[in-house]
């Protein structure tokens, strides 16, 4: 028999439920197919209904596209399928091929009938295919977690079967929610904010502040190896290098150490927005979790956001640190945010910070100081580095 043609068929969850929107929601994600699976022998990407097919040059190039769809934010789950004439008995004839080397005693068949011209309905093909399978086999149908599934599409030109589903992260495609600043340390909780909300369609921008040089190198090194990972999810990043010494060095100059810790974020709050905005970033993304550390109280929380003129976001508020460390061993980000380094929040920290900062004491020390000069110099001095994947470089020439 003629060797089957093999596609990667990608199911979404979220997608099916937006409505007149839905088809813009498919093309972006039929994009972020296209772009990261450039070069891996993905032949040609097309829309189904509330799917997308990616044709495979042959077999040989499945671990290679497996390994890059895993990491595209829209797809829920995939499968790789083998594409048939619309013929139950040609698809009965190649049966005992494609279950050649699967070894189970119980089947469920799951039909899809997208076109509904087919003679027989879902239920109809799921009984005819059953009997034959059981007769070819000797395994037993069970519906409720059965060794294997089949699964069957009925296309308008023709069947498409699969097997094996593999999951995926879900949920919206990077660049259908618009761009968000992260501000991005080399810790483990800022990458796992950036993660959240790259998973539901933002395209992110990093600001990364750095003391350098009255500290070494190595925190902008991790946020380099940061963003290179983060990356693999949206295929182009800037990241802002900003720095915050000489705004430090004011500050423990002219304000009671308690405070600095408070006036250290609103510093950063206040750079990271004239780069969003530069950026047509819409928010501020921080790793902040209510109660970690002293900085994240909700007096020193709502002081901070006091010297915020857009949205600052914060999706692990309300999860512990174990939950986050569990989330950054899960995306990859933990063992490089781990590693030893010399972080610009660590710093002139004072031993005893303030944990309910004064509004009113915060407004009165900043008058002590040059705001607007000290927030322009560290803009003008704020270096940007651009990340493309190599899918994504390849797609822009």
């Amino acid at each position: 028999m003629e060797a089957l043609k093999s596609h990667a068929i990608v199911k979404t969850h979220e997608l099916a439920l937006k409505g007149k929107n839905r088809p813009w929601f498919m093309r972006k994600l039929t994009d972020n197919l296209r772009t990261a699976t450039r070069g891996s022998g993905v032949e040609r990407v097309w829309q189904g209904q509330l799917m997308v097919g990616l044709t495979l040059e042959d077999e040989d190039c499945w671990p290679e596209v497996k390994s890059r769809l895993k990491d595209v934010f829209g797809v829920a789950k995939f499968y790789k399928a083998y594409d048939l004439p619309q013929d139950l008995d040609g698809l009965k004839a190649r049966l005992p091929e494609l279950l050649e080397g699967r070894s189970f005693e119980s089947f469920r068949i799951t039909t899809n009938r997208a076109d509904k011209r087919f003679s027989l309905n879902s239920t109809e093909v799921n009984r005819d295919l059953g009997a034959f399978v059981k007769d070819l086999t000797g395994a037993q149908v069970k519906l409720k977690g059965p060794d294997l599934s089949i699964y069957l599409d009925i296309q308008t030109k023709g069947f498409l079967v699969y097997f094996d589903e593999v999951k995926a992260h879900g949920g919206l495609p990077v660049g259908v929610s618009g761009k968000v600043a992260v501000m991005l340390s080399g810790g483990i909780d800022s990458p796992v904010a950036a993660w959240q909300m790259m998973k539901r369609g933002c395209q992110a921008m990093f600001v990364h502040f750095h003391s350098y040089p009255l500290v070494d190198r190595t925190s902008m090194e991790k946020a380099v190896d940061l963003v290179e990972h983060l990356n693999r999810h949206q295929y182009q990043s800037n990241l802002f290098m900003a720095p915050l010494g000489e705004i430090q060095k004011q500050i423990i100059l002219s304000c009671p150490p308690s405070y600095r810790v408070v006036l250290y974020r609103r510093f950063m709050v206040r750079i990271t927005e004239v780069l969003a905005r530069r950026n047509r970033a819409k928010a501020i993304i921080t790793g902040e979790s209510c109660g970690q550390v002293a900085s994240q109280t909700l007096e020193n929380i709502a002081v901070v956001d006091q010297s915020a003129g857009m949205p600052i976001l914060r999706p692990l508020i309300g999860h512990n640190k174990e939950e986050i460390v569990d989330m950054a061993q899960n995306i990859g980000t933990f063992s490089t945010s781990i590693l030893p380094d010399q972080d610009c929040c660590t710093l002139f920290v004072p031993k005893h910070p303030e944990t309910k900062a004064d509004l009113d004491t915060v407004l009165r020390l900043e008058e002590a100081l040059a705001v607007e000069e000290l927030v322009q110099e560290a803009v003008k001095n704020t270096e940007r580095r651009h990340f493309a994947s190599p899918e994504a470089a390849k797609l822009a020439k």
